[in-house]
């Protein structure tokens, strides 16, 4: 038998410094920074933006973007328009993020030996020596704010200190603007800020199509993957962790030689990635909810990522004959659904009664689960453990 085809072919543009040719669900956004940024240099004035998001909302992607496309069609007085991008997570004071900024501009210096000032000196004559609007993004800057820096005050007010000509974003998770000082709040005034919403399910899922095209073979995944994988990222709106986990799908499917992915090489991926679901917490399960979880793992293995409760409910009534234990009632059925969605080993996707719910688990492989909880059921019933 020949071996499968891989899954996996563009691993890198699943990584979340990849910058895509469309920003999927952020256009909106995208085109309205874009627009402040043109007119205000249009005008001859810098345009200093704040902005803001959750992990994994597309704030560095957007910024990137932004940076790029003001590069190809924008001017400051007829100066074009370069972009310098700095991390400060890594670059957290003044000194080292003008480090990198002196990069931007064309010009070395040690790491020691010079003050801040000196360093503003020779920033300001490698702008000079190459005329151009310098746009800087900040990301990360929260671990820069935080230290009082003197640097915003100094890139926001570039034309008053006479560093050049310059515009400003800053990008972090929380609202830095109470922690600036208010000579620099003046510069990001209401007009200056942006937020974005975390993403929602659909909003993932239409991401992860589009990176999914790019990435993986034809044929090799279908939507419903796709959905599984937003429903689990879905409660952070983190595009970043859904990415990470197609990736980890991906590379789950092929490493199996299975030749597509499937919604166990889903749950092996988050349970390799974020695992949430223990030994320990399985053995503080009732007898109850032992008996559910095996029913659905069994349904669910290797056939898809949730089932209708009702098709659930039937297959639980068999396994119960399986073993000779007494019926379940629908109350107390239900009632076990809920417990198990309360520790978050299930998730309950409601339809407006519980006969209509359907019934998903995206913590840990069924195969695993089964086994696990075969055991268990083995020992309750020999009253061993």
């Amino acid at each position: 038998m020949s071996p499968m085809a891989k899954v996996l072919l563009k691993e890198e543009t699943l990584d979340p410094s990849y910058l895509p040719s469309r920003l999927v669900h952020r256009e909106k956004e995208l085109e309205l920074a874009f627009r402040r940024y043109r007119d205000s240099l249009g005008k001859g004035i810098p345009y200093h933006l704040l902005l803001t998001g959750g992990v994994g909302s597309g704030k560095t992607a957007l910024v990137r973007r932004l940076g790029a496309d003001l590069e190809r069609g924008g001017r400051l007085a007829g100066l074009p328009v370069r972009t310098a991008y700095v991390n400060c997570w890594r670059r957290a004071s003044d000194r080292t993020v003008m480090l990198d900024l002196l990069r931007s501009v064309h010009v070395s210096l040690p790491d020691r030996g010079y003050s801040l000032s000196e360093m503003l000196d020779v920033f300001e004559q490698g702008i000079r020596r190459n005329p151009q609007h310098l746009l800087v993004l900040l990301d990360e800057a929260s671990s820069l704010v935080r230290q009082e820096t003197k640097l915003v005050y100094l890139l926001s007010r570039s034309h008053e200190v006479e560093l050049g000509s310059i515009s400003l974003v800053l990008i972090a998770v929380e609202d830095l603007f109470p922690f600036l000082d208010p000579a620099s709040r003046s510069s990001f005034g209401v007009t200056h800020r942006l937020t974005l919403a975390p993403y929602d399910r659909a909003a993932l899922a239409d991401i992860l199509a589009f990176r999914a095209e790019l990435a993986l073979r034809p044929g090799s995944f279908d939507p419903d993957i796709l959905d599984q994988v937003a429903r689990i990222a879905a409660p952070k709106g983190d595009a970043r962790f859904a990415l990470e986990l197609l990736s980890g799908a991906a590379h789950a499917a092929d490493d199996e030689g299975a030749g597509a992915i499937s919604s166990e090489h889903v749950r092996r991926a988050k349970g390799s990635i974020l695992p949430t679901v223990t030994e320990t917490q399985l053995e503080a399960l009732s007898t109850n909810q032992l008996g559910v979880l095996l029913s659905l793992s069994r349904m669910l293995k290797g056939r898809g990522s949730s089932t209708a409760s009702q098709k659930l409910r039937a297959n639980h009534a068999a396994l119960l004959e399986e073993l000779h234990a007494p019926a379940m009632s629908r109350t107390t059925f239900w009632r076990t659904l809920k417990e198990l969605e309360r520790d978050g080993l299930v998730t309950l996707e409601t339809g407006g009664s519980g006969e209509s719910s359907q019934v998903a688990m995206d913590e840990l492989p069924a195969s695993f689960l089964s086994t696990l909880l075969e055991e268990r059921l083995g020992r309750a019933r020999t009253g061993k453990g």
